[in-house]
């Protein structure tokens, strides 16, 4: 059977193991009074892995995340995990949430209740979706690849077989970082079962097809440099990644204050909240997400994806555009962000929204404002055009 149900592990011994681990964390030296300016806070990771240790209880996580329908999809020697929470209303759009990295499934919490049940939340009832949120393989509780290929691209015929298998011939697609590059491939490979993609980034790897000697405007030229300009100050980790993800893996996957602070630097560093991640983000919200990739052991897994989308990047050839409706919510912290008229050149935008507040976390920095972005965008296909 290719869908299966799927009951979320826990581990008594593991828990145990990480507590002692963290007990005996080997601090590095920091310089007197130098705050971020090196790198992440030692002071601030030292508190935030204490109360990882004492106070963060992984299995009542484990509790609330099994109050929603968990099932895993067999497709070949890999397993996808997802959950699906069928819609409210009359007549449901079937929708894929597509999370990134260093998020997870659990990015979609709060944003997934506001589609499958939008008159609980001040929406209409004929606004509601059939919610599938996948873990990207190699992330969660999807299983770790085992052979070199698994881009975005594999990801999307993936993604596109489990709807066949839910009984889903066309459905809706929402994501964000790595999200949106799955998105991106369905729309391009599988455009005539996608009825729109919503986007909350542009795929970092995204390229249009441009004629040779093509012009730009000065807004494009300046994102180009932008984008240049924040790789060099900000894409350390990008670079490592797309090249050399075994190596930085060992320490990652052995200490879980490195997880931390790998992780949760992207979060401040990403995040619409001025540096302070409490502002945004309550400590057992970020530290349940590094402790799904700890538990599952998918630090190295989810870093390849980095090497394999460089060597598949989304490039358009010449000419080529993604004709699905598009809608674009554009968060304003997430930078560098190109404009409309760069991603017009391979998309088929049909909605733009700029938001107030927000950052590259959208679905959990602003999941009511989210909702009703997607709610909005999708209201523009008659039912009749869903099937």
């Amino acid at each position: 059977m290719a869908i299966q149900s799927f009951q979320l592990p826990y581990s008594e011994s593991a828990v145990q193991d990480l507590r002692e681990r963290l007990a005996h964390t080997r601090w590095p030296d920091t310089i007197a009074g130098s705050g971020w300016e090196y790198g992440f806070d030692l002071a601030y990771l030292q508190r935030i892995c204490r109360y990882w240790r004492e106070e963060f209880d992984w299995k009542a996580e484990i509790g609330r995340l099994a109050s929603l329908h968990h099932l895993r999809y067999i497709a070949g020697n890999q397993s996808i995990h997802f959950v699906h929470e069928r819609g409210r209303g009359p007549s449901p759009i079937p929708i894929l949430l597509l999370h990134g990295w260093p998020g997870s499934f659990l990015e979609m919490r709060k944003l997934l209740p506001r589609l499958t049940d939008p008159a609980a939340h001040g929406g209409a009832p004929s606004d509601s979706f059939d919610v599938v949120v996948p873990s990207l393989p190699g992330f969660g509780f999807s299983s770790r690849p085992t052979e070199p290929g698994m881009n975005t691209a594999r990801m999307a015929d993936l993604f596109a077989e489990l709807m066949t298998e839910l009984g889903y011939e066309r459905f809706a697609c929402h994501g964000g970082d790595f999200g949106a590059e799955v998105c991106s491939w369905l729309g391009r490979r599988h455009a005539a079962r996608i009825i729109g993609l919503h986007l909350n980034y542009s795929p970092g790897s995204y390229r249009p097809g441009l004629q040779p000697g093509a012009v730009l405007s000065r807004e494009e030229q300046k994102f180009l440099a932008d984008a240049d300009r924040w790789l060099e100050e900000s894409g350390a980790y990008d670079h490592v990644q797309s090249r050399t993800p075994q190596t930085v893996a060992y320490g990652l996957n052995d200490s879980p204050a490195a997880l931390a602070a790998w992780f949760l630097e992207k979060f401040r560093d990403w995040a619409d909240c001025d540096g302070d991640l409490e502002k945004r983000f309550p400590w057992d919200e970020l530290l349940a997400n590094v402790t799904l990739y700890w538990m599952t052991e998918t630090i190295h897994s989810s870093c390849r994806l980095y090497f394999e989308v460089r060597t598949a990047p989304l490039h358009l050839a010449l000419g080529e555009r993604i004709e699905v409706p598009c809608g674009i919510a554009h968060l304003p912290k997430e930078a560098p962000f190109p404009p409309r008229s760069w991603i017009e050149r391979g998309y088929n935008v049909q909605h733009w929204t700029e938001f107030a507040n927000g950052g590259h976390f959208a679905a959990m920095e602003e999941p009511k404002a989210l909702a009703t972005d997607i709610r909005t965008f999708f209201r523009k296909f008659p039912s009749d055009s869903r099937t």
